[in-house]
């Protein structure tokens, strides 16, 4: 009899594909098969995936990109997806389909809707996008990342946390250097492709700490390639130690080692936060749907793990401001750290297995069920 399937719909950005290559590897742990439905883009952040993993790129569109043409394009773009999608769950039928949210896993939500299988989506932030929120009342269940996570009426969401991958587990908790006068990390990341705002303040900030302060600074920041040789430029010649580079693979060990980290927050990196526990400053994205980046930092910053400073206020005055606030009060910062661990979910990727299995075990729902699932 072969293991039960379970198809994992995902894509755009590394706040998707993250938490779902956390799934995937609990759930072939735990004996399951699992294939992963994305897109070209979303393929990119594959690279973390377990090998067992059966990644499939099925076509998808969104309206919020491209010109007239671009988009008269999309419904028919989307239906070739759902069909494609439809097509390889009818030859090999899933147990269970669980969206992440992006437009690329329309597809695959859509196919296993048409085609009544269980399914369910997490949402990380602590407001459904887009795509979520189209599902969430044709799905089965919806898990939450952030709480509270505003949902449409109606719609009721267990609060699971953001599953966080093998490689930020292997350091939860780990042990926190207070700063002081010796090397001292500080990692500057702006999501999986860095951010301008971050590049245009936080150097300078950097620079303007005192001069015993700045000797002692290793920076790991987080880039744009389209920013990055002028932030490594400026770094040099403030006579700061720093790599800058668009993206970083190891950004779990990068994070254990740091005594401050200065971040976008993403439910991602949020997540990642509260599991090893470090101290942050988090500067939400304005433009983020619904603000969904302010609700994400709210539980790190009520529980004094995080100071918030909004981006219409983040300047290199500011910033140095708040970094002084941690890097000069050890104690301050070694409480800062052990908040962050208080709010974290650790056992956020089993809660979602679960919950994964619990849907799987209820089978096809009957009609009636299907217009009003629990």
């Amino acid at each position: 009899m072969a293991a039960p399937l379970l198809i994992i719909a995902a894509g755009g950005t590394g706040g998707h594909m993250f938490p779902a290559q956390a799934l995937a590897e609990v759930m072939l742990k735990r004996g399951w098969r699992v294939k992963l439905s994305t897109d070209a883009r979303g393929a990119r952040y594959t690279g973390g995936f377990p090998e067992a993993v059966e990644i499939t790129q099925i076509s998808s569109a969104t309206f919020a990109r491209g010109g007239a043409a671009a988009k008269a394009l999309v419904p028919f773009r989307i239906a070739a997806g759902v069909l494609r999608a439809g097509l390889n769950m009818l030859r090999d039928r899933p147990s269970v389909v669980v969206g992440f949210g992006g437009y690329p896993s329309i597809p695959a939500l859509g196919a296993a809707w048409a085609l009544r299988m269980p399914r369910m989506i997490h949402e990380q932030n602590g407001i459904l996008g887009r795509v979520n929120e189209i599902f969430a009342k044709r799905v089965h269940a919806v898990a939450c990342g952030i709480w509270p996570t505003k949902l449409p009426e109606g719609v009721q969401g267990w609060h699971v946390g953001n599953p966080v991958r093998s490689a930020v587990l292997d350091r939860a908790g780990a042990a926190y250097i207070p700063p002081g006068d010796y090397p001292m990390e500080v990692l500057v990341m702006g999501g999986s492709q860095g951010a301008r705002i971050l590049s245009d303040v936080v150097p300078p900030a950097l620079a303007a700490l005192p001069m015993n302060m700045i000797r002692n600074i290793r920076v790991s920041h987080q880039a744009r390639d389209e920013d990055g040789q002028r932030v490594a430029d400026y770094y040099a010649e403030s006579g700061i130690s720093a790599d800058v580079r668009p993206f970083f693979d190891d950004v779990p060990r990068r994070m254990s080692e740091a005594q401050l980290v200065i971040s976008r927050s993403g439910a991602s990196s949020v997540a990642d936060l509260s599991v090893i526990g470090r101290p942050s400053i988090l500067i939400p994205f304005a433009a983020a749907a619904g603000d969904h980046q302010t609700a994400n930092a709210r539980g790190l910053v009520e529980a004094g793990a995080a100071i918030m400073v909004p981006e219409s206020k983040a300047n290199p005055e500011i910033m140095t401001d708040q970094i002084l606030a941690v890097l000069e009060m050890p104690q301050g910062a070694l409480q800062m750290a052990r908040a962050a661990l208080s709010v974290g979910k650790p056992d956020a990727a089993e809660t979602l297995a679960d919950m994964v299995e619990h849907l799987g075990a209820q089978g096809t729902l009957t009609p009636a069920e299907e217009e009003h699932p629990k």
